[in-house]
Order: structure tokens, then C-alpha cells, then sequence
């Protein structure tokens, strides 16, 4: 087992997280209970391996009664083809699952799906075709499904509807379309057209959270998206730019924890970086698992606890390496 999977920088993360409750059907009102696990995953499966470990993991997050488990994106590796045939297969697989699940796209299911060993395609209408699969109604994925807010709902943005939001008691959650590959930005005029709509799609949806966050007392807000807005070179990530300062000045603003969940680095950490130009105190990043380490992390959300969110690996015993 690599050793990074311990080298771990949060005393958040070795906490106990007790058996979780969870209640069907959970919507933007509905109670929560004392204390509740939820699961946390994404980048994967990635080719022949991944997908050969992909039923042990699901069946590790099947054996446990969760509020609902979060997908942050990339269901398939950036080498592979983006076929109608895998969108099936994955919405299927996303489908059967026992807990709630919600999905939030990954850069490699459309922005680098022209890439020739992608199969050549058009990015833009794989992006379409993406929406159409995974985001037919209000509603979660999964054999128990809970009710979503998306930002299709109003008309002004009514092309988003990967962009959601719930509440679970007292926290905010809301998923962002903020993807890998520089969030779409630098590879020419018609993608960067498409990252410009979607980058102001994003920041609406990223205030309105926090200002339903605040208008309704709640004790914390997680963001859930694909890309690790920090990885690489500076003129790498200019597509983050605008979604890090809101971030930064929505979190001073709100004074309660903040968390940010992402993927996209394959490396499994739980920290507080600099969101911009300065570290909030009262914000957490936690990056899940990915590539070649099919693992899930759990998330303890604990009214009697000021941080509100206790973090730990799930390690899925067959798929240790």
C-alpha cells in the first residue's frame, strides 16, 4: 500500500466516525439526524484495472447506510474513448447503487474528449450528451434517490443542470461544473466562449449557496467539484482564477467551516491550503481518491462538533495495492 495514503496533514482525519443514520428521501428541508456518514469518491474507473476493481468498491460503499455518496467526476480515464456506450454504462452503474448519488462531470467525459485516443470527438457535443444521460430530472442517481436544486431551474442558466445544490440539516451543499484541463479555458475561441458561460454559470451558483447558507443559519457549506484548482504552473490554471477569489471572499465572509471537495490529482489528502491570497482558518480541502487507488472517503457530520465535518479513509480491502 503506497505510503501517501498516511501521510495524511489533518487531525480532522483521525477521528472516529461513528454508524451512520440516514433518511429517505432527503431534501432541502428535511431533518437530519444527530450525526451522519456520507461517502465521498471520484477519477475512477480508469481502463481495464479500475474497471475490474470498480464491484468491490462498490460493494464496500453498498454495505454502509449513508445519507447519500458524492461522485466528483472523471468516470473514465483521460486515454479512453468517450462513447454513448460508456455514458450507458456508467449512468447504469451510477443507477444501481444503493445509497444517493450525486454526479458532478469530470474533464474526461467531454473537454479532452477531441483528443485523438478519446476518439477524435467534438468536445462541446459531448458535453450535450453528457447533460442529456446524467441529468434527466430533479433528482439524485441511485436506487434511493433524493430531490436536487439545479441551476436549470431558472431560466437564465437553464443550459446548468449539472450544477445542484441540497441541504442536509444544517449544511449547504452544492456542486460546481469546475473541471480539469484549466476548466475548459486556453484551447480555442468556441471552448473558451463555452468557459466563460459556464464560469459565470458557476460563480452565481457559488454566491447563491453561501447566501443560502447565511439567510438560513447554517453551520457549514461543502463545495463539490472535479478539478484541483491549485495543480501545476500558474499559467496552467488561469481558468480557476475567478472561482478561487469568490471562494476566498465568500469563506472570509461566512465565518463558519467551509470544505471544498475535489479530485483530479489522484491523491488522496486532507489539508488547508491557500485559497488565493490568504488561508482561512475556517477552511478545509479534502481531495479523494483516484486513478489506480479505488478507495472512498467517509464523512462524519456531527452537530456537537464546532469543525461540523470529521474526514477518513475508506479503504476498500480487495482493491489494496
Amino acid at each position: 500500500m503506497r505510503k501517501r495514503f498516511f501521510a495524511l496533514c489533518s487531525a480532522l482525519l483521525m477521528c472516529a466516525v461513528a454508524v451512520a443514520v440516514s433518511v429517505p428521501n432527503v431534501g432541502s428541508q428535511a431533518p437530519a439526524p444527530a450525526l451522519l456518514e456520507i461517502g465521498l469518491f471520484g477519477d475512477m474507473p480508469y481502463g481495464d484495472e479500475g474497471i475490474a476493481m470498480w464491484p468491490a468498491l462498490v460493494a464496500d460503499i453498498d454495505s454502509n447506510e449513508l445519507a447519500f455518496v458524492v461522485h466528483v467526476g472523471d468516470i473514465k480515464s483521460g486515454s479512453t474513448l468517450c462513447t454513448d456506450e460508456w455514458f450507458s454504462y456508467m449512468f447504469n452503474a451510477f443507477q444501481s447503487m444503493r445509497n444517493p448519488l450525486v454526479y458532478v462531470p469530470g474533464d474526461n467525459e467531454w473537454t479532452d474528449c477531441h483528443r485523438e485516443n478519446n476518439g477524435s470527438y467534438n468536445s462541446l457535443e459531448r458535453l450535450a450528451r453528457l447533460r442529456q444521460v446524467f441529468f434527466p430530472n430533479s433528482n439524485s442517481l441511485g436506487r434511493r434517490q433524493i430531490p436536487l436544486e439545479r441551476q436549470s431551474a431558472d431560466p437564465q442558466f437553464a443550459s446548468y443542470p449539472e450544477n445542484i445544490r441540497w441541504t442536509y440539516g444544517d449544511v449547504t451543499f452544492a456542486g460546481l461544473h469546475i473541471i480539469g484541463s484549466n476548466n475548459n479555458l486556453g484551447r480555442d475561441a468556441e471552448n473558451d466562449a463555452e468557459y466563460a458561460a459556464r464560469n459565470a454559470a458557476n460563480l452565481v451558483w457559488l454566491h447563491q449557496a453561501f447566501e443560502q447558507a447565511t439567510s438560513q443559519g447554517h453551520r457549514a457549506v461543502m463545495i463539490l467539484m472535479q478539478a484541483d484548482p491549485w495543480e501545476g504552473p500558474a499559467d496552467q490554471r488561469t481558468g480557476f482564477a475567478d472561482f478561487l477569489a469568490a471562494l476566498e471572499a465568500e469563506t472570509i465572509a461566512f465565518e463558519r467551516p467551509v470544505v471544498l471537495v475535489h479530485g483530479d490529482s489522484h491523491y488522496f489528502r486532507i489539508d488547508k491550503p491557500r485559497i488565493s491570497t490568504t488561508r482561512p482558518d475556517n477552511f478545509t480541502r479534502v481531495e479523494v481518491f483516484g486513478e489506480v487507488d479505488n478507495h472512498w472517503v467517509r464523512a462524519a457530520i456531527d452537530p456537537a462538533d464546532p469543525s461540523v465535518f470529521r474526514f477518513r479513509e475508506a479503504l476498500v480491502p480487495a482493491n489494496m495495492r
